[in-house]
């Protein structure tokens, strides 16, 4: 086990007796949305998880250490002290863990911190990627890095629609990440069901989906998998309506000069304001749709 790594005793205990377990970032708490639906939010997660027959592994850095589980005083921590919490990617860590920090992990980071633990399955909402205008900013996500060399299934809602989805799959495809569509030949585009691109494969069970991530393993081939969840139907957003919004918050972004790992938060949150509300909405059962798939593919791998 790793000195730097901290797991809770729910967690230690299902993966000592091989019992199911699902990781969960943490950004989603302290940057996803307002106290405390961001602490009501996560707690429903985990209780999908538990539901589905798996154990959920909320995944942070807290005063210095890994931690693959948190205890619900944690959440509610992170939940309170919210964007002033570091939004913590790979090269965040050290530090962080150096200085007895805290962080809220990212795609990337839950990744590193659940291979760490031995867990194969995350569920998120949505992956970060190639940002529009990357070939002048070279703004892509640490995520499809990590995707590229740590062994852990991803279950989310497609990449999100901020970001410019062909490039993604593209860069995806030069790493040999397979991008996987749940019951779908085509990429979700998180609060939509459609994108208008292709995923390399669909697979239709949650055992396909870990018979897949279990033989890519075996074969040696190393990294992640992608697999793209179509967002329910009832909570899918019109094109048109989410897209103009979309656009408007990035163009908000550049005239305000905000970049890096500021992009997306004040995207998702700008995005909100302009729908009022329903991308919020939307974001939240999204994530319990992946809750759900992950519990279920998670038993075929443990």
């Amino acid at each position: 086990m790793n000195n730097y790594l901290d797991l809770s005793p729910e967690v230690a205990a299902a993966m000592q007796s091989g019992k199911p377990v699902v990781a969960l970032e943490s950004t989603i708490i302290s940057h996803g949305m307002p106290y405390p639906q961001n602490v009501e939010t996560a707690f429903r997660v985990e209780q999908t998880i538990r539901e589905g027959g798996a154990v959920p592994a909320t995944i942070a850095v807290i005063k210095g250490r890994l931690k693959a589980g948190l205890t619900p005083d944690e959440i509610d921590y992170l939940g309170k002290k919210g964007p002033g919490v570091t939004k913590a990617s790979r090269r965040d860590l050290p530090v962080l863990v150096a200085r007895g920090q805290d962080g809220a992990t990212t795609v990337a980071t839950t990744m590193i911190i659940a291979a760490l633990a031995g867990i194969k399955v995350f569920a998120t909402g949505g992956v970060g990627g190639v940002h529009r205008g990357a070939e002048t900013t070279m703004d892509i996500s640490a995520d499809l890095e990590e995707l590229a060399r740590t062994p852990v299934m991803v279950i989310c809602a497609g990449a999100k629609s901020i970001l410019d989805l062909g490039l993604t799959l593209e860069y995806l495809e030069t790493k040999g990440v397979p991008v996987i569509g749940y019951g779908t030949e085509e990429l979700p585009a998180f609060y939509t069901r459609k994108s208008g691109f292709k995923v390399d494969y669909r697979l239709d069970t949650p055992e396909e989906l870990a018979a897949a991530f279990r033989i890519k393993q075996e074969m040696g081939l190393g990294g992640g998998m992608l697999v793209t969840n179509p967002i329910p139907e009832e909570y899918s957003m019109d094109a048109d309506r989410i897209n103009a919004a979309i656009d408007q918050a990035i163009n908000d972004a550049k005239r305000l000069g905000i970049h890096g790992k500021e992009t997306t938060p004040y995207l998702l949150a700008r995005v909100k304001d302009l729908t009022g509300g329903d991308s919020l909405a939307s974001n939240i059962q999204l994530v319990l749709n992946n809750a759900r798939l992950a519990a279920q593919t998670a038993k075929f791998l443990y």
